[in-house]
C-alpha cells in the first residue's frame, strides 16, 4: 500500500453479511469510489462462511485491482489466495506473518492507541499500522487514539498508519494532514446507500 498526499480509503466488510447481496453492495461502492484496500473482518470463526465471503469478494475486489486482506487468519490467507492479513494482536504476529506469507504479502498490525505497539510492529515488518478508535465508543475499555499520536507518527516514523473505528466528518478533516489512509466500515454500511456515504466522507479528505 504507496503513501499518498492525500488520505486513501481502506475498506472494512461490516462484522457479519450474507456474500452474494453484499457482493453487489460492494461492487457499486468500488465502482464508484478509489480504493486502496479491502478488509475482510467478519466476526465469528465458521470456516465455511469464512471461506465463502473471502472468495465472493476477492472476486469482486481482484477484478477492479483492489487488494484483499482479512483479518488475522493466516491460513486461510495463504490458502484462499488473498493478497495479505491484517493483525489485531499489535505486534505479537507480524514476524510470523511476513515468514508465513513471504514479502510481497501486505501485512498490516492493528496496535489501538499505543506508540510503542506501533513502532514494534513497524520494525518487525508491518507494511502499515493502524490505530483506533478514532471517535467516541462504548466498545472495549473507550480508549480513543487521539489526534497527537497521529500527528507524531507523522512526523517521525515512515510506516504507513491507518485512522480507524467510529471515524465523524470532523475526525475525518482533522486527521486528513497526518494519516496515509481512513479505515471505513460501519461508518457507510449501516446507511441506506453506502455509496453516497463514503463520498462523503472522502470529500472531506480533501482540503477546502
Amino acid at each position: 500500500m504507496d503513501t499518498p498526499e492525500q488520505p486513501q480509503i481502506y475498506l472494512v466488510t461490516p462484522p457479519a453479511f450474507d456474500p452474494d447481496p453484499f457482493a453487489e453492495t460492494l461492487a457499486r461502492v468500488l465502482d464508484g469510489a478509489e480504493i486502496a484496500c479491502l478488509r475482510l473482518d467478519m466476526a465469528g470463526r465458521d470456516e465455511d462462511k469464512l471461506s465463502r465471503a473471502a472468495d465472493t469478494l476477492r472476486e469482486v475486489a481482484h477484478a477492479r485491482d483492489v487488494a484483499l486482506v482479512i483479518t488475522d487468519h493466516l491460513l486461510l490467507a495463504e490458502r484462499l489466495g488473498l493478497d495479505g492479513v491484517h493483525l489485531s494482536d499489535a505486534a505479537r504476529s507480524v514476524r510470523k506473518a511476513r515468514k508465513a506469507l513471504g514479502p510481497d504479502a501486505i501485512v498490516g498490525s492493528f496496535c489501538g492507541a499505543s506508540r510503542h505497539d506501533g513502532m514494534t510492529a513497524g520494525e518487525a515488518g508491518a507494511d502499515y499500522v493502524s490505530f483506533g478508535p478514532v471517535g467516541a465508543t462504548a466498545l472495549e475499555d473507550g480508549q480513543r487514539a487521539a489526534p497527537e499520536l497521529f500527528q507524531w507518527w507523522s512526523e517521525v516514523i515512515e510506516v504507513p498508519v491507518v485512522a480507524e473505528g467510529a471515524l465523524t466528518l470532523d475526525e475525518i478533516r482533522t486527521l486528513a494532514p497526518m494519516t496515509d489512509f481512513f479505515g471505513i466500515g460501519e461508518e457507510i454500511w449501516t446507511r441506506d446507500d453506502p455509496l453516497a456515504a463514503l463520498q462523503e466522507l472522502i470529500a472531506a479528505c480533501t482540503p477546502a
